[in-house]
């Protein structure tokens, strides 16, 4: 009976968007369909390639497909929304809903956090230990640690979105925000919340900081070793092959770190403009950075290029 009571009194939530901004929400509702439909296209093509194309069945290309499939999960899990709520002034969730895509947007950047350091453990192999290449990363190693990736990411969601779900939210409903992103979420609750603090604080360091410390020790050793190759040509194409690994990861952890990391202002009419700041930042994480992945590695991938064109002229050939 007393969990009943504990239970949140609030049937919905009322997303507030850029209601306040009405301007803004036709020029971003035509920007962001734009660029969604550029991410189910370009990364929806890369998935493709590397499970039609023999030549791309190896290690790195495995987890490519994974992160454009893990890209498309996570943009479809807040997009839609977020389209929805620009032409839906003050737009209504149920808490139901809301649960479901504040666990499916946290296991997605979790599970991307963990598949970017499988990635540069991959590249670290291919560069620093060649030879051993073939065995290190056979299928029966990299396949679990791509499930792994999933696995733990999932599991860290179930556990936030458990303990968000939990809280009284005592009929304060409205998400100054453009979707159900748990912090925003957060702040609604009426009761201490130092335990969700302390459990975010601890999985931002298992996602955030380990991570980034293990692919910055890994390219320590990759650019070590890239530097002892003698000739030009050698080093120009060992470093072809994690270039554009690398520039995925500066974006993604880049954004998450200006996210989160830039200073609060204390000034209204500051946090009015910081507001505005935060809610076009989260567009950029969950739109940008998915629509430049596969850019990213079609530009900088000689085989993923070659892959492209042949899938094209082989569907042109059949018509």
């Amino acid at each position: 009976m007393e969990k009943a009571n504990w239970s949140s009194p609030v049937a919905g939530f009322i997303i507030l968007g850029l209601s306040d901004h009405p301007g803004l929400e036709k020029i971003f509702f035509v920007l962001i369909l734009l660029m969604y439909l550029m991410i189910l296209l370009g990364n929806g093509v890369l998935i493709l390639v590397t499970i039609l194309d023999s030549r791309l069945h190896t290690p790195m290309y495995f987890f490519l497909g994974n992160l454009s499939f893990l890209d498309i999960c996570y943009t479809t899990s807040s997009v839609p929304l977020v389209l929805d709520g620009f032409l839906t002034p003050r737009k209504t969730i149920s808490f139901s809903a809301c649960a479901v895509q504040m666990f499916f947007s946290f296991a997605m950047a979790g599970t991307e956090c963990v598949l970017l350091g499988m990635m540069a453990f991959d590249r670290y192999v291919a560069i620093c230990n060649p030879l051993r290449y073939p065995v290190v990363m056979s299928k029966a190693a990299y396949v679990p640690m791509a499930v792994s990736s999933w696995a733990i990411g999932g599991t860290a969601s179930v556990v936030h979105t458990s303990l968000t779900i939990q809280l009284p939210f005592c009929g304060n409903n409205v998400i100054n925000h453009l979707a159900c992103e748990i912090l925003a979420v957060l702040r609604l609750a009426c009761v201490d919340i130092s335990i969700n603090v302390i459990s975010m604080g601890v999985t931002n360091v298992i996602f955030l900081g380990v991570p980034v410390l293990f692919i910055s020790i890994s390219y320590v050793f990759i650019i070590a070793t890239i530097l002892r190759i003698p000739s030009a040509e050698g080093r120009r194409k060992a470093f072809s092959t994690c270039s554009a690994h690398l520039t995925i990861v500066v974006v993604f952890y880049g954004t998450i770190l200006f996210m989160y990391g830039k200073p609060k202002s204390k000034d209204p009419q500051g946090a009015d403009k910081q507001e505005i700041s935060d809610k076009l930042t989260y567009l950029f994480c969950g739109v940008v950075t998915p629509m430049l992945n596969p850019i990213i590695y079609s530009l900088r991938n000689k085989d993923v290029k070659a892959a492209v064109r042949n899938l094209v002229l082989h569907k042109h050939f059949i018509q």
